[in-house]
């Protein structure tokens, strides 16, 4: 299992330990609600009860228990009707008894609440109570929405936090490895140009030295890429189709003729702000990603074309493919199908082509035995 697949593992085992802890607090919530919700309907039989015998007292009956039970409701609001006429009301503004419309409003908005009571106060005579939700349970309602936010923003916090520190890990460590790797290659480099100049002095064929000399400043180009790691690169205003042939045509003499290459593209200049040793190195990873793909046998072409404002360059493989859930993964530090590798080229090239450049790269098509197509979008200057 790839580094890339162990972290998704990891996320989504996370992720469904909150969904599981966030839905038993909104279960044992709504739990709560209904207890407290079936308490004040039994308290509210209570009142019932006591508006029957207020109504039907004498000078005989106890009427202590009922006043109380009147006056301990201080929360729940409730208005007893007789048809259209108000016999008490209580927890109930002024305002809303007096106003007929605003008292309509009131019972509606009392029976979305809760269902009235209908009671037989007398024989055959039946009053309603309409009474709603107390500050408390209107509370608890709003309980697990309020809940819900902070543990999102929670998450969000931490997630924020956790990719900040993660990037910024990475980054130091991308930076120190790539000026340490340049730093490295330069000692033998310079020994190289000393022996260089020695053999031009011999008896040799020249075409040797030649060809050596292109190599080195090969190398002096990889260290000028290592050392610029971590640093903000200048762009400037170059062709973009001689930049991407130059890089493009190097790759080819240096690769077997097992690989058969070939280049499209405009005649044209197409000017655009790159930094040329840069743009060469996301050209040269994405040649040697396609031609491991094809374990060094196939076909790979490259074109370029352009539309009113971006230049496009489509760099098609006859290697395995990839399937399409592998599609944003593959750009992701460490994954790799290879059994050797670190997993960071195309990790780099998308660094280079988005962070650095402003473009865009993705895999436009792929087709598992058929090949893979990768798509460079860079801005041109526009005329």
């Amino acid at each position: 299992m790839s580094f890339s697949e162990r972290t998704n593992t990891t996320r989504w085992i996370i992720i469904s330990v909150c969904f599981i802890i966030i839905s038993l607090i909104l279960w044992n919530t709504y739990t709560f609600f209904q207890i407290f919700k079936n308490e004040e309907r039994l308290k509210m039989n209570l009142f019932v009860n006591a508006q029957i015998t207020l109504v039907n007292a004498n000078e005989n009956t106890d009427v202590e228990l009922p006043l109380q039970i009147f006056s301990n409701n201080t929360s729940i609001p409730g208005i007893i009707m007789l048809y259209d006429k108000v016999v008490s009301a209580v927890n109930v503004p002024d305002e809303v008894l007096n106003d007929k419309k605003k008292r309509i409003d009131f019972l509606n908005k009392l029976k979305s609440e809760n269902e009235p009571i209908t009671f037989e106060y007398a024989p055959g005579k039946y009053q309603t109570l309409y009474y709603g939700n107390s500050a408390l349970l209107n509370k608890l309602k709003y309980y697990p929405i309020a809940l819900l936010l902070i543990i999102f923003l929670c998450i969000a916090l931490i997630y924020n936090f956790y990719k900040s520190t993660k990037m910024a890990t990475q980054n130091k460590l991308w930076a120190g490895m790539a000026k340490e790797t340049a730093h490295q290659i330069g000692t033998p480099l310079s020994s190289l140009i000393g022996w260089v100049e020695i053999l031009k002095t011999e008896n040799i064929d020249q075409s040797i030295s030649t060809e050596i000399e292109k190599d080195i400043e090969r190398l002096q180009t990889i260290t000028d890429r290592f050392s610029k790691i971590g640093s903000i690169p200048v762009l400037e205003l170059h062709d973009i189709v001689e930049e991407t042939k130059t890089a493009y045509e190097y790759l080819q003499s240096r690769f077997s003729k097992q690989v058969a290459f070939s280049f499209k593209a405009p005649n044209e200049p197409i000017l655009g702000m790159i930094n040329p040793i840069l743009h060469s190195w996301t050209i040269e990873n994405l040649v040697k990603n396609a031609i491991d793909a094809m374990k060094g046998k196939g076909t790979l072409d490259l074109k370029i074309e352009q539309d009113s404002h971006n230049v496009k360059i489509n760099v098609k493989d006859s290697g395995t493919g990839i399937s399409k859930k592998q599609f944003k993964t593959i750009f992701e530090p460490g994954f790799t199908t290879k059994k050797r590798g670190w997993g960071l080229g195309l990790s780099l090239t998308k660094r280079i082509v988005e962070e650095y450049h402003n473009g865009k790269i993705k895999v436009l098509h792929s087709e598992i035995g058929k090949g893979t197509t990768f798509q460079i979008s860079l801005n041109k200057k526009v005329q």
